[in-house]
């Protein structure tokens, strides 16, 4: 979506068109998937590797006219579940002359223009570094990236179209020198964290890496880490600190 103006800040958001998808186009096509498998459920109780047999073979067993209504309700519901969940995870940036608000499931970050020096889209996350290489923020969302960029550039922040230190990362291999002492451990239960779906634990996780001066991107749970070149090297190895282009 574009961005808005309110005052002199400038909002990034999905929209109004957006929310309508979710709370009404989600539980009507979850009715609309309740019915079909509400008219299959006969067929679908004989096959023994469907789930849920139980609920398919009530179904079966049920009057039309009561069938169809419960069918179609259980899954209208199963959407408005999902649309919950999504307008939770919905990112919001407001984009002011002095800072920016990052607003996702109820809380908000500010962030000072002061400390920025850097703002890019790496793939579908909104990063801002700062001036010594270290990421302040990275939120991954749906916002359309040309809005984004719009309300950057028209507040003065230094957009740039790609990440600065991309030639710096290397993929993290177990074993392989040039990681601070305690990195290579949490890049490990990290990964355990990326293979489970577990993305909370990934993102503190992350918070923990840049800690040790490591910054980390994924690509398809693969990890790529850099060192924050604004810090001294910790294992005085001579690892790869990248440098502002």
């Amino acid at each position: 979506m574009s961005p808005q103006g309110y005052g002199s800040a400038t909002v990034v958001s999905g929209g109004a068109g957006e929310l309508v998808v979710m709370w009404v186009g989600f539980p009507l096509l979850g009715a609309g998937l309740g019915m079909a498998l509400t008219a299959a459920s006969g067929w679908l109780a004989d096959l023994p590797w469907v789930p849920f047999q139980g609920w398919f073979e009530l179904l079966a067993r049920l009057p039309a006219e009561r069938a169809y209504p419960g069918g179609a309700g259980v899954t209208a519901l199963a959407g408005l579940v999902l649309a919950y969940l999504g307008v939770r995870e919905r990112l919001t940036v407001t984009v002011g002359p002095t800072e920016v608000r990052l607003h996702r499931d109820g809380h908000g970050r500010d962030i000072a223009r002061t400390a920025v020096t850097g703002v890019f889209l790496d793939d579908k996350a909104l990063v801002l570094l700062d001036a010594d290489g270290a990421e302040l923020a990275r939120e991954r969302s749906d916002l359309d990236h040309g809005g984004l960029r719009a309300a950057f550039t028209g507040q003065g922040w230094p957009w740039r179209d790609h990440d600065p230190y991309e030639a710096a990362y290397r993929r993290w291999v177990e074993g392989l020198p040039g990681l601070p002492a305690g990195a290579e451990a949490v890049l490990r239960a990290r990964q355990r964290a990326l293979d489970g779906g577990k993305g909370g634990e990934a993102r503190e996780l992350r918070g923990e890496l840049a800690r040790l001066g490591v910054v980390v991107r994924d690509e398809s749970k693969r990890q790529y880490w850099r060192l924050i070149p604004g810090q001294p090297d910790r294992n005085g190895d001579g690892g790869p600190s990248g440098s502002m282009r």
